[in-house]
């Protein structure tokens, strides 16, 4: 029997990393298939009831991957992370000559935010207003764009559309993860002398879970076949760079919890893992 894996098509690339990665390890003596979604609600659903082994989890999909699990008795294995995925922030910028210089002067201000699942661009950040006493809706106005919903944040067109805004003049301030602020003034989105006016705690990111009802035997192979994989090693370079890491790293689970909180904020998921946010459509 094959390890089943989840992962979600959030660009065509996506097929060439896992079918690399299945034929590697498969050379390896694992034997691994994989199936891509359209979104990561219905992976998660199906790693909690257990129809896959392993799913590569978006961070919110960890969060209700692990809430649904506790809900239904389900036992789950976090496997591995990337080196990319640790010690992230998400910063709120403004223009050069705005007059803001710090996030609590954003009241009556409009803000923009990624989509409404996004993690970095949205659901941290606000997260951050919210703690500095700031409430959207109220405090001041979001302006969200929602681009590839149900991607958890990872189609970068909801973020660069916020920062598109922001350089147009169309709204006060924008959010986004650090390595978006670099890439958007890199290419000219946002002007070099953008500032930063807030920044979030440090957070991870994407996290490879495991159901326990999957063979321990396979899936302590596969932790150490990812382990292992060695960026030296010309067959799987390029794969690990598709995917946006030069290591994989054991799983640490103490770096979840401002969006946990975020989550339980806004009521994206409520504490059984249910969807709760009225207005996402995955």
């Amino acid at each position: 029997m094959s390890l089943l894996l989840g992962a979600v098509a959030y660009d065509p690339k996506v097929v060439t990393i896992w079918e690399g990665f299945r034929a590697w390890f498969r050379e390896q003596g694992l034997d691994v298939d994989f199936v891509l979604y359209s979104n990561y609600e219905r992976q998660v659903e199906d790693l909690v009831a257990h129809r896959i082994d392993v799913a590569w989890n978006s961070p919110l999909a960890w969060v209700r991957s692990r809430r649904l699990a506790e809900s239904r008795a389900v036992t789950l294995r976090p496997i591995t992370m990337r080196d990319t995925d640790c010690d992230l922030t998400s910063v709120v910028v403004v223009r050069a000559g705005s007059s803001v210089e710090d996030i609590s002067e954003l009241s009556g201000c409009t803000v923009a935010t990624g989509a409404v699942d996004s993690p970095q661009a949205t659901l941290i950040p606000l997260l951050l207003l919210e703690e500095s006493g700031l409430r959207a809706g109220k405090d001041f106005e979001v302006r969200r764009f929602d681009i590839g919903v149900g991607l958890h944040g990872d189609h970068i067109g909801g973020e660069r559309d916020a920062a598109r805004a922001l350089a147009h003049g169309e709204v006060d301030a924008a959010c986004m993860i650090d390595s978006n602020l670099l890439l958007f003034t890199q290419e000219g989105t946002l002007p070099a002398d953008a500032r930063v006016i807030g920044r979030t705690a440090r957070y991870d990111h994407c996290l490879m879970t495991a159901n326990g009802a999957a063979n321990d035997a396979d899936l302590d192979r596969f932790a150490e076949l990812l382990l292992g994989m060695a960026y030296s090693d010309p067959v799987v370079r390029y794969l690990l760079d598709l995917e946006g890491l030069k290591e994989w790293r054991p799983p640490r689970l103490s770096c979840f919890d401002q969006l946990e909180r975020a989550v339980t904020a806004t009521g994206f998921y409520d504490e059984t893992g249910n969807i709760g946010a009225g207005d996402y459509r995955p």
